[in-house]
């Protein structure tokens, strides 16, 4: 006992190391304080369970009774919202939540509990120092910031589930979120500040915009309101994945990649203004939403808008009002439109990766035919912006009542779901559905269902029963993705070939200028060695390529020097780009 020859009066900080001290049990029983007014202290022997104190929710926080008696006695901050703690710490806390408020109030502790899950290594096992296999926070905040760590945490699983901990996970988030919704800023502010974009002018009225603008504005508030209801309904893992998506799918891949010109384009006016007031809008609303699980992040890209534009003058994003949404802005037939645009846009896209036709090449023709008649409307509303985003230059919309015999589809039985719901037939369905042709798998694109009538009587398939394959035609390649089919024309001609070779120049002088350090508004002369695979495309599209890179002029020359060579894999082209 190293207390054995302590005598009352001689513990003080002076003559006593504290680091000798034991304050357990039975060794804090032979240590007595002495009171101001020299009275013995030693330890009470009936001592509460120290989880009263703790559990002691939500009286404590207020200092109730002695203080804020009215927000307990009213009701206002009683019972509590919400109750939080991890799922091996919740059987005696919770009882002494609810006990104390039995006793108090004849009510419970709190309106909503989220009990949280165990945090498991990759693998799924628990961290342990047995097995070293856990992770320090500390080193992994300093190394990936609190904010991507916290988004990782909450977006990964439900708090209530267990979460396996990936550290290359929590990179994947700052990159493919933080990093895009940074990006994202950074291209605003750029040319907002070349601009002198302050939000000073008026605001555009919503039937004034342009649709890609009414689009995002509809989407916005369609994000508002369902992460308004996830935060509510204590979901804040799907309210950072709602957001996660707007931002990487719909705010970045979409909206900024397609309206890029009418940034740095043009003159400053009503259109302009429309695509600064609309990214703008959509920039601080997102901080408002991603505060409570990105506090530090939101704040700081929160208060860099404002500013420059005073628009919201509260001090911290964490002070500001949080966002509401109008049901007037959300336009549902336009956001549908604009998805059906992204599916066939990206159907596209992954038949062109198929055949290695780069984006920049341009090909002739799409053909997607429409399942049904509000489809059809639909393709042909956003017919041009399709043929944009992929580079061609017709897309032909077939209406659901026209043939096109050249367009090949096959049917074949999908034996998981018929083998469970018609176990006993199932071979008698496959031999009957080798002779289905165009009507039968016509009727169930457009219907979703086929009546069959076979010997041991009427089976009802669906779409969920069958297969349903498109078969490349000559010359084309053909996806199908659900209910949606689209062919794309490969060929190629000299002229689209051409027009090809001008805009890969284009992205290699645009390349160049950023790599040479010049600002977006600098003058360039360009000049490039005559080669007979790109003389007839440069002559034709120099006042093109011009435009596009903000050159004073465009030449063929027969020989350069200190020229940069660029690698157009059957050929080497010599460029020299010069600011004015």
């Amino acid at each position: 006992n190293p207390y054995k020859n302590f005598k009352v009066g001689e513990y003080t900080a002076e003559n006593y190391a504290v680091k000798n001290i034991d304050l357990h049990r039975p060794y804090v029983d032979g240590i007595i304080l002495v009171s101001k007014t020299g009275k013995p202290m030693k330890r009470e022997l009936d001592l509460i369970d120290v989880w009263f104190d703790s559990g002691a929710m939500p009286y404590a926080q207020l200092h109730y009774p002695f203080e804020n008696k009215e927000l307990i006695d009213n009701s206002t901050n009683f019972p509590a919202d919400f109750i939080s703690e991890g799922v091996d710490q919740t059987r005696g806390w919770f009882f002494t939540l609810h006990a104390i408020s039995s006793m108090l109030k004849g009510s419970v502790a709190f309106k909503n509990v989220v009990s949280n899950g165990l945090v498991l290594d990759k693998n799924g096992n628990k961290m342990s120092k047995r097995l070293g296999n856990g992770v320090d926070p500390f080193t992994t905040i300093e190394k990936h910031g609190s904010d991507p760590l916290r988004w990782y945490m909450m977006t990964n699983a439900s708090p209530w589930d267990n979460l396996k901990f990936d550290e290359a996970g929590i990179e994947e988030v700052r990159r493919k979120f933080f990093g895009t919704l940074y990006n994202t800023y950074s291209f605003f502010s750029l040319y907002a500040n070349v601009d002198n974009f302050n939000y000073s002018e008026a605001e555009i009225v919503m039937e004034n915009r342009p649709e890609i603008d009414r689009w995002i504005i509809s989407l916005l508030n369609t994000l508002v309101k369902e992460v308004t209801e996830h935060y509510e309904n204590y979901e804040p893992t799907r309210a950072g994945r709602a957001i996660s998506d707007f931002v990487g799918e719909n705010l970045s891949n979409w909206y900024v990649r397609l309206n890029r010109k009418r940034y740095w384009g043009g003159e400053y006016d009503q259109d302009k203004i429309s695509a600064y007031q609309t990214l703008y809008t959509c920039l601080e609303t997102i901080t408002k939403l991603i505060a409570p699980i990105a506090p530090f992040f939101s704040d700081r890209l929160f208060l860099d808008l404002n500013a420059v534009t005073g628009k919201d003058a509260s001090e911290s994003v964490h002070l500001a009002n949080f966002p509401t949404y109008d049901a007037t802005l959300i336009d549902s037939h336009l956001e549908a439109c604009m998805q059906l645009a992204q599916q066939t846009s990206s159907m596209i896209l992954a038949l062109r990766r198929k055949a290695d036709k780069k984006v920049r090449q341009p090909l002739m023709k799409a053909v997607v035919p429409a399942p049904d008649e509000a489809t059809y409307h639909q393709l042909k509303y956003i017919a041009d912006l399709v043929k944009a985003e992929v580079n061609i230059k017709e897309l032909e919309i077939i209406s659901a009542d026209t043939d096109m015999d050249n367009l090949v589809k096959k049917i074949k039985p999908n034996f998981k779901t018929l083998g469970k719901k018609f176990s006993k037939q199932m071979k008698e369905i496959a031999q009957a559905m080798t002779s289905f042709g165009k009507t039968e798998i016509t009727q169930i694109e457009r219907k979703g269902e086929y009546l069959l009538q076979l010997a041991s009587g009427e089976v009802l398939l669906t779409s969920e029963d069958v297969e349903i394959i498109t078969e490349d035609m000559p010359g084309w390649l053909v996806a199908n993705e659900g209910r949606l089919t689209v062919a794309l024309d490969i060929s190629l001609t000299d002229a689209l070939i051409r027009e090809g070779i001008a805009r890969e120049l284009v992205n290699r002088i645009q390349n160049i200028r950023k790599s040479n350090g010049y600002e977006i508004v600098d003058k360039i002369v360009v000049e490039i060695e005559s080669r007979t695979e790109i003389a007839d495309a440069v002559l034709e599209y120099a006042a093109y390529i011009s435009t596009q890179t903000l050159a004073n002029s465009v030449e063929l020359v027969d020989k350069l020097s200190d020229a940069t060579a660029l690698d157009f894999d059957d050929y080497v082209v010599n460029i020299k780009v010069e600011k004015v």
